[in-house]
């Protein structure tokens, strides 16, 4: 999927947000199966990413926001794999904002099987809003910003998932 915001909803003041958001679907391709016969880790994030740019075509950002040197970058992100996904399964996501300040973005978001409801799959990220051509971070435009804190309005009301702020470890 590339930007094609004719396709897509976009958020509209005073519009309802729903929580939470249901913005992206799509089905495992066959490139994505590896050698196990099931979605390889790497497409989990690739299809994450999918999800992500269909957030951002709905708070606004698109070519003509990257044109002006704006964009988000991903700085760190954690996946929990829960089941397999095999080629042409059906997937949809669901995205919650959980925070958002002047330059960061912190979402969450949930892969599942579309004819099951299975939840194969969750991530957590951290994204920070860029100014492209200085290579630098900096605020979010002002149009964006208010989209995001008008579903983050909405989104605190949902319960933080239990896989936020986890710590990988092996304890003794």
């Amino acid at each position: 999927m590339r930007y094609q915001a004719q396709q897509y909803s976009q958020w509209r003041p005073g519009v309802k947000v729903e929580a939470p958001l249901r913005l992206y679907q799509g089905n495992v391709l066959p490139d994505w199966v590896d050698y196990n016969g099931h979605m390889s880790e790497s497409f989990y994030l690739y299809a994450f990413g999918e999800a992500s740019d269909a957030l951002f075509r709905y708070i606004g950002i698109d070519e003509d926001y990257r044109a002006s040197e704006n964009s988000f970058y991903t700085v760190e992100t954690h996946i929990n794999y829960y089941r397999e996904a095999s080629n042409g399964d059906p997937l949809t996501y669901s995205t919650q904002i959980l925070a958002v300040d002047k330059k960061r973005l912190h979402l969450f978001h949930s892969m599942f099987h579309a004819a099951s409801g299975d939840l194969l799959c969750t991530t957590e990220q951290m994204l920070l809003h860029v100014d492209m051509a200085a290579a630098t971070a900096c605020a979010i435009q002002p149009p964006v910003l208010e989209a995001l804190l008008a579903i983050l309005e909405t989104h605190q009301e949902l319960p933080v998932p239990k896989q936020v702020g986890r710590v990988m470890t092996i304890s003794p």
